[in-house]
């Protein structure tokens, strides 16, 4: 038996997951960190990344070679949603009188 050892971002212990042969699909693993933990997806989506190396896997027919370490993440049901705008507030001192800081 092969397997997988994950751990979720806020907690101290891995667990593991295990299957058959030298690696597991992304999609895979996936499903059973989903089933281990009593999580449904479609309240939220995993973010998987390599312990060591902090590399994320994205593409769910990724391959996970067995005895690595993962670190799993919660995030909302169809991912992050990244904004195209940006706010920038300017911030001027005031001036105050004996202030060294004119």
């Amino acid at each position: 038996m092969s397997c997988v050892h994950y751990k979720f971002s806020s907690k101290l212990n891995y667990d593991t997951v295990t299957f058959n042969g030298l690696h597991i699909s992304l999609c895979d693993l996936k499903r059973q960190i989903f089933g281990r933990e009593k999580l449904k997806p479609a309240n939220c989506d995993l973010q998987i990344s390599n312990a060591q190396t902090k590399e994320e896997y994205t593409d769910e027919n990724a391959l996970i070679p067995k005895n690595s370490s993962v670190i799993v993440r919660r995030i909302p049901a169809g991912g992050v949603k990244a904004t195209s705008k940006r706010h920038v507030l300017a911030h001027k001192s005031p001036k105050i009188l004996g202030s060294p800081f004119r």
